[in-house]
């Protein structure tokens, strides 16, 4: 399923998807921080996704992915491949929708992420490299399951791009949305649904050290195979979806890349002074409006993506050693 070529989404299939997936998601909040707003300079607000079901924006392209199947199709089951929120976000769905699902999980994935998944209803399987896990997905699409993509799915980008009606709706003159790119699927789906509601709204996408797929797809002009080694692993993917390097292509200058500390730390300040337990694939946003705060106007209306709240005391406890009691 690697670097899938289809039409881009379009509006159309973004508002198609609102409606269709409104009985099973939540409307999350858009709230300003006056404390982020004065340390910018500007207007700043977050868009509090953390808050969705499961803990993720995933929620709102699996629920489309599974709602675009016919009952017979979801009866006969589903898989997906992850090892974070679109496992819990699938496994939820499937649950709701009475799809049965399986998904296939590195042996290295998060015990919290393992253990939620299960608790959301279902069958976790477990193999000890990638590649493996992508085979034993494979053995069970041959076998009549159909296989569900993380990000690179034309019907999850739709279902994630909702986010940007809901922005648009709570703050029609928005002038910036920072957003964070894993797969880039999110990253696309807002895009797309904000630049047709606002031709000169500046989108930007961000990216930690390590986690640059996107970076590495500007760089080589194409989508390239990827090697992950950042700490924020919801942002860990293989390859960035082509629909969201033909966007971000657009405007490179609006691409970002911060620090796994630079992460750290602005999640370190959400969660001490705005109360949200954010991931690093969702703190970064704060990171990267700290690095390009020239570039925002006192009277502008700028929007942190705060996309998900999968971070557990284990995570936080290794983010101390490494960043508040580094080893000598």
């Amino acid at each position: 399923m690697l670097y899938a070529t289809r039409p881009m989404i379009t509006i159309d299939d973004i508002r198609a998807a609102r409606p269709r997936i409104a009985p099973y998601v939540r409307q999350t909040p858009l709230e300003r921080s006056r404390t982020l707003s004065d340390e910018l300079g500007t207007n700043v607000y977050l868009k509090c996704e953390l808050f969705q079901r499961t803990g993720s924006f995933k929620p709102r392209g699996a629920f489309n992915q599974l709602l675009s199947l016919t009952p017979e199709e979801r009866a006969g089951g589903v898989v997906g491949v992850s090892g974070g929120n679109y496992a819990q976000a699938l496994a939820d769905a499937g649950r709701t929708l009475g799809a049965p699902t399986t998904i296939c999980m590195p042996d290295t994935a998060p015990k919290t992420s393992v253990d939620a998944t299960r608790a959301y209803g279902a069958t976790v399987e477990l193999s000890p490299t990638f590649p493996e896990v992508f085979a034993r997905a494979a053995a069970l699409r041959a076998a009549g399951a159909r296989l569900l993509h993380p990000f690179d799915d034309a019907h999850q980008m739709a279902g994630a791009g909702t986010l940007g009606l809901e922005i648009h709706e709570a703050l029609p003159q928005v002038t910036d949305v920072v957003i964070s790119i894993g797969g880039g699927g999110l990253f696309a789906g807002v895009t797309i649904a904000l630049e047709a509601l606002r031709p000169d709204i500046r989108v930007w996408g961000v990216e930690t050290d390590g986690a640059h797929a996107m970076g590495a797809a500007l760089a080589a002009g194409r989508v390239v195979p990827f090697t992950p080694t950042s700490l924020a692993r919801t942002l860990s993917a293989p390859y960035v979806a082509e629909d969201a390097l033909t966007v971000m292509r657009r405007h490179a200058d609006r691409h970002v890349v911060v620090s796994d500390r630079e992460a750290y730390e602005a999640a370190r300040f959400l969660l001490e002074r705005t109360k949200l337990n954010a991931e690093l694939a969702a703190s970064c946003t704060l990171a990267a409006a700290r690095r390009v705060r020239h570039r925002f106007a006192p009277d502008d209306l700028v929007v942190l993506v705060i996309c998900g709240g999968n971070v557990s005391l284990d995570d936080w406890m290794t983010y101390a050693r490494l960043f508040e009691h580094p080893p000598t």
